[in-house]
């Protein structure tokens, strides 16, 4: 069996945060918070890591980010790109995005033989969460009449910003602790232990549970799932822009979901006792450049990751 790789998902610009957040510094000698989130994958196992990039985004990543991680990883590049994949799709003049999370996994196609792992570049997931899913793609293979998936989930409470609104995947577990949906909420505020959201401009809120499980992109599959996303991808495109011409995508959610509602998969979600945090906007930085710091001096990580 192929050992399982980790692809990080870093083409985003970081709109909300204000600046290139995959590359901001928030250790004491230059780490990025990705630093931390590969050193805990490589510590669970994984030997190696794709990362998904803009072209425009290459040179310093490579310099920021890749001439550091190299120390401890086999690091690949794979490019995110408008064009790839869209076939006869007519593509607006004003597009510049690429087409989500499906579109970026795509990019690493050539590059992924076996299992992998699928993550944000500006969200850490903590240490023990990286354990449960290596392990988990480690132990686990497709079944005959069933894809096997895992993704790592998390209490709301653990995933909020006390600067603004985020995005979430609001998950639905059975009696099993699989999978059944997930849908994406937008603009989730905290409220009390919990958050709220609206659909209608702030007329109305709807109220989550701090308790509510929640999916920060944090996914185990197969190699089937590439498969499945080649075979997917268009037809799910053309149905996110006939909805919205201008800034349809398609995200991993979506693609899963499907697979979920056509009996292709099962997703087995792995619970983590790691506290999540993020770097949504730029507000966040100081919470977590302190929450590393202690980290660092309670010896979870050293001063210099890859010295």
């Amino acid at each position: 069996m192929k050992k399982p790789v980790l692809v990080v998902l870093a083409a985003g610009m970081g709109s909300r945060y204000g600046g290139l957040k995959q590359i901001d510094s928030v250790g004491s000698c230059g780490q990025c918070l990705i630093d931390y989130s590969i050193y805990d994958a490589r510590r669970a196992g994984f030997e190696k890591v794709i990362f998904v990039i803009s072209k425009g985004l290459e040179a310093d990543f490579r310099e920021m980010v890749g001439s550091r991680v190299s120390r401890g990883m086999d690091v690949r590049y794979a490019f995110q790109q408008l064009e790839d994949l869209t076939g006869d799709i007519d593509i607006p003049d004003t597009r510049t995005r690429p087409w989500g999370t499906v579109h970026a996994v795509l990019a690493a196609r050539d590059l992924i033989d076996g299992p992998f792992a699928v993550i944000n570049s500006d969200d850490y997931y903590g240490p023990e969460a990286f354990r449960v899913l290596y392990d988990y793609l480690a132990n686990h293979t497709d079944r005959p009449d069933c894809f096997q998936y895992a993704m790592v989930g998390y209490h709301l409470r653990n995933t909020l910003s006390d600067n603004g609104g985020v995005n979430r995947g609001v998950c639905r577990t059975n009696r099993d602790g699989l999978l059944e949906n997930i849908v994406e909420q937008l603009d989730i505020r905290k409220a009390d232990d919990g958050g709220r959201f609206s659909t209608d401009g702030g007329q109305t809120w709807n109220y989550l549970t701090g308790d509510t499980l929640v999916s920060m992109n944090f996914w185990g599959f197969q190699y089937s799932f590439l498969e499945e996303a080649k075979k997917r991808f268009p037809i799910l495109l053309r149905r996110a822009l006939s909805l919205h011409p201008e800034e349809g995508e398609v995200q991993l959610p979506v693609l899963v979901t499907d697979l979920l509602d056509r009996g292709r998969a099962q997703v087995r979600v792995l619970s983590s006792g790691d506290a999540w945090f993020g770097v949504t906007y730029r507000e966040d930085k100081p919470h977590v450049v302190a929450a590393l710091r202690e980290k660092t001096e309670q010896g979870l990580y050293p001063e210099n990751l890859w010295a």
